[in-house]
């Protein structure tokens, strides 16, 4: 799987996951995407807790961005995507999506730092990951 395939992880909205009106609070969004990330994690063949315990590292969220176009509803069916933007030294950035059929409801980039579990400080992202991805 290169850098240019876009992931996507279908994810129905649950009755939780709104607000009185039936509509998908703000903060959810964010949560769809977090599991979208971390399935797309799983496609180059690690799980968070497997890249921490294997190579020692993980990916912490450094900032995010998302611009909502479009509420998405109760019992709706969305399709959350990932798509590698950018990779560097330590960080890498994404662009991600929400989406209910054709209609793109949110969007926005979320860049990652690779870091030590035991310190938290920056390093490489594992040759591993980057050679997929390039």
């Amino acid at each position: 799987m290169s850098k240019h395939r876009i992931f996507s992880l279908p994810v129905r909205v649950y009755y939780q996951d709104t607000d009185a009106g039936g509509v998908v609070y703000h903060a959810n969004y964010v949560n769809f995407m977090e599991r979208a990330r971390t399935e797309w994690l799983r496609t180059f063949g690690y799980s968070n807790a497997g890249m921490m315990k294997e190579l020692g590292v993980m990916f912490v969220v450094r900032s995010i961005r998302l611009d909502y176009l479009r509420p998405a509803q109760l019992d709706d069916l969305l399709q959350v995507s990932a798509l590698i933007k950018e990779v560097g030294r330590s960080r890498v950035t994404l662009t991600q999506t929400i989406a209910r059929g054709e209609e793109l409801l949110t969007e926005g980039e979320v860049h990652l730092v690779c870091v030590d579990v035991q310190t938290f400080k920056p390093v490489s992202v594992p040759e591993i990951l980057r050679k997929q991805w390039d």
